[in-house]
């Protein structure tokens, strides 16, 4: 059988002496890592080579043995050569213009993280055991590097682990660890579903369900008001306790701050939730593809009336999910491109051109006012650029809208070719709006009128 990873991750829930051999992992992990990374910087200024990670362990293990730093033997040896190594490779990585120039890490603004080794590690239904937490061979001594797990059964006890990491956001400690499973995926057979995404609502199915948008529920706009309140708390007790032209941070303002990132971490993880729910429920519909927007968010951020209301939706978050959730399931997860369209109204004629490249499945949505609405696929089995012309007759109509999506789907629909032959020879014919009931042959009133709805 194929064998495939999963990424998974849990909570950890430490006591007091395991929370601290943690951060005394993290702060190692960070001092070798900017160690390393000044190492690298200081070799290139200095027109020298770059220096390999396995001669910087080298260096860095006599470093490790000297008397100055003599407390980074209370810390595994694996947790700082892997900082090492991700060094190295962030500077790489740097002059392949794969990223950005790596960073020094700081010990007030960076993540708290660690590796651990993924041979050494184990895991039962209920703990995961780190290694070094306790040195000695008693068995109450080695208690403690057993750290319980908040959700049990979540990671396979019997399976082979990849890139262990333990991680610190502010209130909880997290392992993540990819394991290996067999194989399953089965390709489903039932029809493509098609995904609106908007803020009104969070997403509009083409099967007919809809999704609400979970920020307009009474819990979220509770959380935000508290939220709000609490900023403004924070900000005025730094006023009030500046000094100079400097801000002086007490213990009532660690208190108040701790507040306000639990009320951030409880709206962050509503949404999450939200948004793993919605995707699971589509995903395990079994539809055979699924076609999602490829909206340009950054654009629409820029929308200052819209920005907050686009960023708490999340629709990054949500693609990201489909894209694992459909690679798991064997779905086809097709990307919306944006089609291209032109309109003119030439003596009551409108002249639609519509054009799009390398799409495969086009969707045009005509809709003519007295609740009439006709719809038709145009699927184009081959990856080349389309053109349709549609010329339409304006004079029987009050009103006319023109809408055109454009998704791609799997190659294996050539059996519809013949039918979008047809549709592209008599494009009016084929969308049925040469036969309109006679009480919407209505006279037009302006040609404006007409441009405007479109």
């Amino acid at each position: 059988k194929k064998i495939m990873e999963k990424a998974v991750r849990v909570m950890l829930e430490p006591n007091n002496v395991q929370q601290t051999k943690m951060f005394q992992y993290a702060g190692a992990a960070r001092f070798a890592y900017n160690w390393a990374l000044a190492k690298e910087k200081d070799s290139y200024e200095k027109g020298g080579k770059f220096i390999s990670d396995s001669e910087l362990r080298k260096e860095f293990t006599r470093l490790r043995n000297s008397a100055e730093y003599a407390w980074l033997q209370n810390v595994s040896n694996n947790v700082t050569k892997q900082a090492i190594k991700d060094a190295c490779i962030a500077y790489k990585n740097f002059f392949k213009s794969l990223q950005k120039h790596p960073r020094f890490k700081s010990k007030k603004k960076s993540t708290p993280k660690f590796y651990q080794d993924n041979i050494k590690i184990q895991f039962s239904d209920t703990h995961v055991k780190f290694e070094g937490f306790s040195s000695s061979r008693k068995a109450n001594k080695q208690k403690l590097n057993w750290v319980r797990l908040a959700e049990h059964g979540r990671i396979p006890t019997d399976a082979k682990y990849r890139n262990p990491r333990v991680s610190f956001d502010g209130l909880n400690w997290w392992i993540s660890v990819c394991v290996e499973f067999p194989d399953c995926r089965d390709r489903p057979n039932h029809d493509g579903i098609g995904i609106d995404l908007g803020i009104k609502d969070l997403a509009i199915c083409s099967d007919g369900n809809t999704y609400k948008n979970i920020n307009k529920s009474q819990t979220v706009k509770k959380l935000e008001k508290c939220k709000r309140r609490l900023q403004r708390s924070v900000s005025r007790k730094y006023e009030h306790n500046k000094k100079g032209g400097s801000y002086c941070k007490t213990n009532n303002i660690v208190k108040k701050e701790k507040l306000l990132l639990k009320v951030n971490h409880r709206l962050a993880n509503i949404r999450k939730d939200y948004l793993n729910q919605t995707t699971s429920e589509i995903v395990n519909r079994k539809p055979r593809f699924i076609c999602i927007e490829d909206l340009n968010v950054s654009g629409m951020m820029k929308n200052r009336h819209l920005s907050k209301a686009v960023q708490n939706q999340g629709f990054f978050e949500f693609r990201k999910q489909l894209e694992y959730k459909c690679n798991n399931n064997g779905i086809q997860l097709n990307v919306g491109i944006e089609a291209e369209f032109e309109a003119e109204v030439d003596d009551g004629t409108v002249n639609i051109e519509l054009s799009a490249n390398f799409v495969e499945e086009c969707e045009l949505v005509p809709r003519v006012k007295g609740s009439i609405v006709t719809k038709e696929i145009l699927f184009i089995p081959i990856p080349v650029g389309v053109s349709v012309n549609t010329t339409i007759d304006v004079k029987n109509f009050t009103a006319f809208s023109f809408n055109a999506n454009i998704y791609t789907v799997a190659e294996e629909e050539q059996s519809v070719w013949e039918k979008f032959k047809s549709i592209a020879d008599d494009p009016t014919e084929a969308l049925g709006l040469s036969n309109l009931p006679s009480g919407l042959k209505s006279g037009l009133s302006s040609v404006k009128d007409v441009m405007d709805k479109i």
